[in-house]
């Protein structure tokens, strides 16, 4: 005998195998917009870190205590003790700072260099993995989008209690976001010469 299955019965297992198919595929188009949130999650979280110290005040901040309870420095002032320059109308120098105030300043300006480097490579990862804009133009608006807000961040620095706005750290921030277009255009330039070279 031979089994014969109704031509409406097929029509439905057919819709649905169909409307499940869809309901996978809508899941996976879900996903891939979750995973495009969360690359913009990143430039978007450190832009919040950033807000967020640039409004604690000096003495939050101060981590010349610190310096001073984990080490003695006193022993690299003759090979520091000649450095002596102006920046924001303050002399710099261990003599009119101290060892740890000598120290905190450069690690304070190091800081802004390599936050402002990170927010450079969070916002090409956000553009890279989300647009299909090319490397050049990537990488133009995601300085200009970091250094537009190295700016809004220093201003919103001077409204915070004993903390200055000052144009020269926010070009030693643009000076990090360019670090962070030089070491990703290497990156870039590497990976199409390997490429190049597989074919």
């Amino acid at each position: 005998w031979t089994l014969v299955y109704p031509k409406n019965n097929l029509r439905n297992i057919s819709s649905l195998i169909s409307g499940e198919i869809s309901r996978i595929k809508n899941f996976y188009l879900g996903c891939e917009n979750m995973r495009k949130y969360f690359y913009w999650l990143l430039p978007f979280l450190w832009m919040g870190m950033i807000f967020r110290s640039s409004g604690q005040s000096y003495e939050e901040q101060n981590i010349q205590p610190l310096l001073m309870n984990a080490v003695d420095l006193a022993f690299l002032t003759p090979f520091l003790d000649w450095i002596s320059f102006t920046y924001n109308t303050s002399v710099i120098s261990v003599e009119a700072l101290g060892m740890a105030g000598f120290m905190e300043f450069f690690i304070r300006k190091g800081a802004h260099v390599f936050v402002f480097f990170i927010l450079l490579c969070f916002f090409y990862i956000a553009f890279n993995k989300t647009t299909k804009i090319k490397f050049k133009t990537t990488m133009l608006i995601s300085f200009l989008l970091t250094f537009t807000y190295a700016g809004l961040d220093e201003f919103h620095q001077g409204f915070t209690d004993n903390r200055t706005s000052y144009i020269g750290d926010v070009f030693l921030d643009g000076f990090g976001a360019v670090l962070g277009v030089f070491l990703l255009s290497i990156i870039h330039y590497i990976k199409n010469k390997t490429a190049l070279t597989d074919t």
